[in-house]
């Protein structure tokens, strides 16, 4: 058995275990590479590549044909080999602590001292930008600016007419993170969540020191990754927004709720009626986007009205004929759905943060309520 005291995971376990499966799922020939290459990324220091490399690729052969001196197979203890190490890893990754930062060391214990724990939206723009560096030395965007290599002549793109392409900005590149605004950092965010994708694999080019080229690129890992790093990043900072990690706003900033709302959302999109799905992920595009004025919101709960005006009678012989009124008198007399001399105007828009989620929730407990029905029958 491993062990996984010297362990630290740098990335998040179900990416590790996803892209680790990945590797032991294919019979690669140069998978033990692609193992070592994962094994550098995803966990901090050397230690779990070191201890992979160590072992042996296959069970030795003296194993399978030992001198009569030596005890029978049976009653050997059996080999580790980095497939059967690799797999175990991969088993057992929950078990794996995450990097954390370190307890406090004796001056800051003696309070002489305090730990360096500043944070801000200018250290969020430096943060950021040395994170793009080391994805950028890693291969996460050699798909979109190409590899250097001495021994082949490229016209690679240029980087900075790419980003400018995406955002509109010219010489974004290389980043200069003291020259930005809060748009121009939060544009390079979104842009960049775009660009990266992953190299399963890596090659070493010992010629002139030309290093190490990267190859077979993945978006998916790499945005998944990313947006855990950046998000992290900005909370850290303090900032009220994050990368969206599903829905028609994937990899766009929204606003930050609480826990109980994020699963709501999730729940929400997990709707299996394709059309239900389509419109409530764009209700929730619409409403928790950074940029999102009164009326995006009230569209937003336009939406969902309508999908509960087409669950009415469900609702009704759910909840009972009083509470289906009052849920649509909401939208009705507080100028949502309908505009006119009888219409209630004068409300805090707080009012619709209120009645977005209320009916998201309600939204979602129909979906729920109708899968149950189709299941008893």
């Amino acid at each position: 058995m491993i062990d996984l005291s010297n362990y630290e995971l740098a990335w998040p376990v179900d990416l590790f275990i996803s892209e680790a499966n990945h590797i032991t799922a294919t019979d690669h020939k140069d998978w033990i590479s692609r193992a070592e290459w994962l094994l550098t990324e995803a966990f901090q220091g050397a230690s779990a590549c070191s201890d992979f490399q160590s072992l042996p690729a296959t069970v030795p052969y003296s194993n399978y044909w030992s001198p009569r001196s030596d005890p029978p197979p049976w009653e050997q203890a059996p080999v580790v080999t980095q497939e059967t190490w690799f797999r175990e890893l991969a088993e057992r990754a929950k078990e794996v602590r995450h990097v954390t930062e370190p307890r406090p060391y004796w001056p800051h214990r003696q309070g002489k001292a305090a730990p360096n724990t500043s944070a801000s939206p200018d250290s969020a723009a430096r943060a950021f930008a040395r994170l793009i560096g080391e994805m950028h030395r890693n291969g996460y965007l050699a798909e979109h600016f190409g590899k250097e290599c001495v021994d082949v002549y490229a016209d690679l793109p240029d980087a900075s007419e790419v980003l400018e392409r995406r955002l509109g900005i010219p010489l974004l590149w290389p980043l200069t993170p003291g020259e930005w605004d809060e748009d121009t950092f939060f544009g390079l965010a979104e842009v960049f969540h775009d660009l990266v994708s992953r190299p399963r694999d890596r090659w070493y080019h010992s010629y002139s020191q030309c290093g190490w080229h990267h190859r077979e690129f993945h978006a998916g890992p790499a945005r998944v990754l990313y947006r855990w790093q950046v998000n992290r990043l900005l909370a850290d900072a303090g900032h009220h927004y994050r990368l969206a990690d599903e829905g028609e706003d994937l990899g766009r900033l929204v606003a930050v709720t609480d826990d109980a709302r994020a699963d709501l959302v999730h729940c929400a999109l997990a709707a299996p009626d394709p059309d239900i799905k389509q419109r409530t992920a764009h209700a929730i595009a619409l409403y928790r986007s950074r940029s999102a004025s009164i009326e995006e919101k009230r569209s937003a709960i336009i939406v969902l009205a309508g999908i509960l005006e087409e669950r009415r009678d469900l609702i009704r012989a759910e909840l009972g004929k009083p509470d289906d009124g009052a849920l649509f008198q909401i939208a009705n007399r507080f100028e949502i759905r309908h505009r006119d001399a009888s219409q209630q105007e004068d409300y805090d828009p707080a009012f619709l943060d209120w009645i977005f989620w209320w009916y998201l929730a309600t939204v979602e407990l129909t979906t729920t309520i109708t899968l149950r029905q189709q299941a008893g029958q």
